[in-house]
């Protein structure tokens, strides 16, 4: 350079072609800058901002369901909170839903399973229904084999005798309780388990009189229902993941022990030889039949029966308080079932035929779904939705209570009004994602079919055989309708109710 300099070219000669060059340079350097940025990954949802190490995990209160629907209504339907250091993404209308399940179901429906779940790291995750954590092809086996054996039309028209005698043996109960106070909600869940059971097993396993305390089964399901429910740091925070510091863990695992107590000696004796009666060719037959082990054969009762029976005696405890509040309501049904029972004892066959019957079952499932939080998903790899990322591994919520009550898609959304499902196409299979208590997708309930039939057996038999009151002189406008929130909605103040034999 000195030497060109020396020879007599000036500076302005030497820097003459870098000068021309500059704008060239320039405008490509900021091009790659705008397609750099234009690479990056879309921002998180919206949603409020987080606290310095706790997150957002005061926001949710006691009643999350509540607290993320009024989110919604603020940042908008698809939302995103900090737990600790996990990422939650929550949807709260139909549209999100319809992109969580339907739309990125694929990548979506990976089980994000709380640490105080004992098959989160176990062997026997794959035999769980809804604690899977991946969809693979031994979950799908289960489910397969559940929905030909347990859950197929075929089956349960040949069981549904176990249901109607169950459902009758409730109404004989019930009989002998005439003018005493007592709560609907144990009855409904000695009538549900009974049913189950003995599908499975042939057996019984709860009486009405059981007064459920710590040792009953209902009090052995609530218990294990609100440890898993209970917020735990093991969750919040990846530093104690697997210690267990709150104990949740080892608790769940000594309440189910003791569920699952309840029933290895059948399972024993079918080993032992009694596979053989004929009388006894129930889906236990099926399982060991089939070669699962006994941890297995457990995993899946403890879900089917403890979920099956918590979350039906809840939704008819929520649809007899709601009946009750609405004397119209309760008018229609009786007139319905005066006029299409026509032997006097309901029938699973009837059922078809008692659309006001049914409508109630839909409403209060709208608006009290047993799982008003769906069980969470996870995020299997990072994807876009509705125009925002959701990393992978981020906890995943569907509000089907918000869903349920959303006035853009529910007109008089906080009414009981079985009405709006007569001459209505929409149900809750999973097609219609405003109308979600079971789920939709490829984790849909899959007991869904057999609560179809059997809400509306119980509720139909409850409503037939008997007049019903409230204690006290309490007034129907009186009656408390809050709920509590847990693994299923429950109601703050159990139902106590008077029967009165209908003549």
């Amino acid at each position: 350079m000195v030497a060109m300099l020396a020879e007599g070219t000036s500076f302005f000669d030497v820097f003459l072609p870098f000068l021309l060059l500059l704008p060239l340079l320039v405008f490509l350097i900021l091009k790659l800058l705008k397609d750099s940025s234009s690479l990056k990954s879309p921002p998180l949802p919206p949603g409020p901002s987080p606290w310095p190490i706790l997150g957002n995990l005061l926001h949710l209160g006691n009643m999350p369901h509540i607290s993320l629907a009024r989110f919604s209504q603020s940042y908008g339907p698809l939302i995103s909170l900090r737990l600790g250091s996990q990422i939650l993404v929550v949807a709260s209308t139909s549209s999100a839903a319809m992109e969580i399940l339907k739309t990125h179901d694929r990548v979506l429906s990976g089980r994000y399973v709380p640490h105080a779940v004992p098959a989160k790291n176990s062997e026997i995750n794959p035999m769980s229904l809804g604690w899977a954590v991946e969809c693979n092809g031994a979950w799908k086996n289960l489910r397969t084999v559940c929905r030909a054996e347990l859950f197929s039309t075929k089956v349960m028209e040949s069981q549904a005798w176990v249901g109607e005698k169950k459902v009758m043996e409730m109404v004989r109960f019930v009989s002998t309780k005439e003018g005493e106070v007592m709560k609907v909600g144990e009855v409904v869940f000695a009538t549900v388990l009974n049913t189950l059971t003995t599908v499975l097993m042939s057996r019984d396993f709860i009486s009405f009189e059981d007064d459920n305390k710590d040792g009953g089964m209902k009090g052995l399901v609530r218990k294990m229902v609100m440890a898993m429910a209970a917020p735990n740091l093991d969750d919040f925070y990846l530093i104690f993941s697997g210690l267990d510091l709150q104990g949740l863990n080892k608790k769940t695992k000594e309440l189910i022990a003791r569920i699952c107590s309840m029933w290895e000696s059948v399972i024993r004796e079918r080993r032992e030889g009694a596979s053989d009666d004929p009388s006894k060719q129930d889906f236990l037959n099926i399982l060991i039949r089939s070669g699962y082990s006994d941890d297995q054969i457990n995993q899946l009762f403890m879900e089917l029966l403890t979920a099956g029976a918590d979350t039906s005696s809840s939704t008819l405890e929520w649809a007899m308080a709601e009946l009750i509040k609405s004397p119209e309501s309760m008018k229609k049904v009786h007139e319905e079932l005066a006029r299409e029972i026509s032997d006097n004892l309901p029938k699973a066959s009837d059922l078809p035929h008692l659309p006001y019957l049914q409508a109630c079952v839909k409403e209060t499932l709208r608006l009290h779904p047993s799982a008003p939080l769906l069980l969470p998903r996870r995020a299997s790899v990072s994807c876009e939705v509705m125009n925002y990322t959701i990393p992978k591994d981020s906890q995943i919520w569907v509000n089907a209570w918000a869903i349920g009550r959303d006035p853009m898609n529910w007109e008089d959304p906080l009414v009981f009004k079985p009405e709006r499902f007569l001459n209505s196409a929409v149900d809750f299979k999973g097609n219609n994602l405003e109308f979600i208590p079971f789920g939709a997708g490829r984790r849909i309930c899959p007991g869904l079919p057999m609560a179809a039939r059997l809400l509306p057996l119980i509720l139909a038999s409850l409503t037939h055989f008997f007049d019903w009151s409230l204690p006290n002189g309490t007034t129907p406008d009186e009656l408390d309708m809050n709920d509590k929130f847990g693994v299923t909605l429950q109601k703050e103040q159990p139902l106590l109710i008077i029967p009165k034999v209908r003549k």
